[in-house]
């Protein structure tokens, strides 16, 4: 595997306190495996070497207005939002988890559908910046991050989804959405991730 850091960003998907905490309005459905698998404090290592090796680390955010006027529920997982009158922008709850907060450098874009692609200024902000590969970790894998790499597939982007940076409700369902990815994409380990950010890349 290779990877050009330069040209490689790391997608960081959903990794709030609403969605991955305990306390958090969908922490009874996510946050048990997340911290099983240890999302957190890998992708917190995968993001210390991308930014040392120049990669770029996005954060993608999913938040709504106060009063949801924002909000189009026509997905049984957008109508839970405004049921559960969670993930307002501004507050505590929507913000990403203390252990990742953002650093300069770092880019974090907002938005309301389930890829981080659809509605927001994702794609502009990577062009922009040269890259053509992405690197995609967060929760849940067979909803937000498996969107957001179908999105960047269909984009032309090369999408990498590290498999034990990612997710689901269960063992089962995150493995079942692997399984998908690995036909429009890449699956690959931390591990796998790390070793390529330090090989020199061949001509």
């Amino acid at each position: 595997m290779e990877l050009d850091p330069c040209r490689t960003a790391f997608i960081a998907v959903h990794y709030q306190n609403d969605v991955i905490t305990p306390e958090g309005a969908f922490g009874a459905i996510f946050a048990e495996q997340a911290a099983a698998v240890g999302v957190v404090p890998t992708t917190k290592t995968l993001h210390t070497a991308a930014r040392a090796a120049g990669s770029q680390v996005v954060y993608t955010r999913v938040a709504f207005q106060p009063g949801y006027g924002d909000l189009v529920g026509n997905f049984p997982l957008l109508a839970m939002v405004g049921q559960q009158g969670c993930l307002v922008d501004g507050t505590s709850a929507a913000a990403i988890v203390d252990e990742l907060t953002p650093l300069d450098g770092d880019t974090v874009v907002t938005h309301q559908r389930v890829s981080g692609f659809v509605g927001s200024e994702l794609d502009t902000v990577l062009r922009g910046r040269g890259i053509d590969t992405v690197v995609i970790t967060g929760v849940a894998t067979n909803m937000s991050v498996e969107s957001t790499a179908r999105s960047a597939g269909d984009l032309g982007y090369r999408t990498i989804v590290v498999s034990d940076a990612s997710s689901a409700a269960t063992p089962e369902v995150h493995q079942a959405s692997l399984d998908s990815l690995r036909m429009l994409g890449e699956v690959a380990t931390s591990a796998d991730v790390l070793a390529a950010l330090k090989t020199p890349v061949t001509a």
